[in-house]
């Protein structure tokens, strides 16, 4: 049975909000379509569904234009997927007809991959009326008809996607040329000031952390949380969320340390920085990133050595948590690290990809940009079932679904 790997890449607006996903596909066989249409939507549907792949988002979908005019189109729910129609697709009078037919029916549908020109402009004028969406590709159109443009295109109430945005310099430029959306993982790169201090915010939470993983009294530990109201208020609420199944409502820290433990507590309190430095919901994709990673982190070890020690895992967790911290604290990763009381191990995963943990680290981000050769080589590295890292992330994305419905709106 050929392996077949399916992927995300977040969609967000101005203000960090998740939208939605593009869906890529992926097939060992690399003479296959790597946005096949109908292999895309079978999976989503029938094989990983669509609560564990999306959530309650919707999914852009590649389509050509063999796919477009094959009436098979019809017995998709309209609900699930944005059809992204590729720039190939020729817009003649049975695909101006479909596009209509798809519109009249409630499908949403979106132009890819375009270009500025008055050429292009032209060729989808008749259909403008019947399109949510144009991504943009936004590296190779920034110039001044392309403003121009999107003022004409956003008189049609159209979104306008600004695609491959790989950093935060083009996240700015896209903001300022009036795109609405954003795609790409511009999100998770530090904006880093030379030399900058620690907000006295982030110094509590470092020293609150530092706190749980020594052997401190549990009142020294309580007091500490109490000093700092608003990470104990937001803490509580998650910890009354539902993710946690007590028998009756927890009201105190001391109540927390005594039935959760230093260490998931500690796990949490880590999480929780992203919520409380990124927004005042958190509910971002920096906050998922981080959430998705430390799963991630946790059951590939436990893939490959299912004999793993429960300290090895923590460290795995911690390597996770930690990778965006200084996308948070906006400092250097490795002037965050030196306050923190972690391995080497772990720093050199984080820092260098060195050791088993670094490693690990880097199939992960691997994961996150779609190089699938990386997943392969790693199975037959480790003699792992064919798929089972796919299986993996699947799980995680299911969980991460699940925890994201779990999280206080602050």
């Amino acid at each position: 049975m050929q392996s077949i790997y399916i992927g995300r890449q977040p969609i967000i607006d101005s203000e960090s909000n998740l939208c939605a996903y593009e869906v890529l596909y992926k097939g060992s066989d690399e003479a296959r379509d790597r946005y096949s249409s109908a292999s895309i939507i079978n999976n989503v549907l029938n094989k990983f569904g669509t609560e564990t792949l999306l959530g309650d988002r919707r999914a852009f979908i590649k389509i050509s234009q063999k796919f477009l005019l094959h009436d098979i189109i019809f017995s998709i729910p309209s609900k699930f997927f944005i059809f992204s129609i590729l720039p190939d697709v020729e817009m003649n009078e049975r695909v101006v007809e479909r596009i209509e037919q798809l519109h009249d029916r409630g499908y949403l549908l979106s132009l890819d991959g375009y270009l500025s020109s008055d050429e292009n402009l032209a060729k989808y004028e008749s259909v403008l009326d019947c399109i949510e969406f144009i991504k943009i590709d936004f590296q190779k159109s920034k110039n001044e008809k392309l403003k121009e443009q999107i003022v004409k295109l956003k008189s049609y109430t159209i979104t306008i996607i600004a695609d491959d945005v790989t950093d935060n310099t083009t996240y700015e430029e896209a903001k300022l040329f009036g795109c609405d959306w954003f795609q790409g993982y511009f999100f998770a790169e530090p904006k880093i000031i030379k030399n900058e201090k620690h907000e006295p915010s982030n110094i509590a939470v470092l020293k609150l952390y530092n706190l749980l993983m020594q052997d401190v009294n549990i009142d020294e530990i309580t007091k500490e949380f109490e000093n700092n109201h608003e990470i104990t208020v937001q803490l509580l609420q998650f910890i009354n969320s539902g993710a946690f199944h007590f028998k009756n409502k927890i009201s105190t820290i001391h109540h927390v340390l005594m039935l959760v433990g230093r260490i998931p507590l500690g796990q949490w309190l880590m999480l929780m920085i992203y919520s409380k430095s990124v927004s005042r919901d958190g509910r971002t994709p920096l906050m998922l990133m981080v959430k998705h990673r430390t799963e991630l982190m946790e059951n590939i070890s436990k893939l490959k050595d299912p004999n793993i020690r429960s300290n090895m895992l923590g460290e795995a967790y911690f390597v996770g948590v930690l990778s965006l911290i200084d996308t948070v604290f906006g400092v250097e990763l490795e002037t965050v690290l030196k306050q923190l009381n972690i391995s080497e191990e772990v720093r050199d995963a984080l820092l260098e990809d060195k050791g088993g943990l670094g490693e690990i680290f880097a199939l992960i981000k691997d994961i996150e940009a779609f190089k699938t050769d990386s997943l392969f080589h790693f199975e037959e590295k480790y003699h792992l079932p064919s798929g089972s890292i796919e299986k993996l992330t699947m799980d995680c994305m299911k969980s991460l679904n699940k925890f994201e419905h779990l999280l206080p709106s602050c």
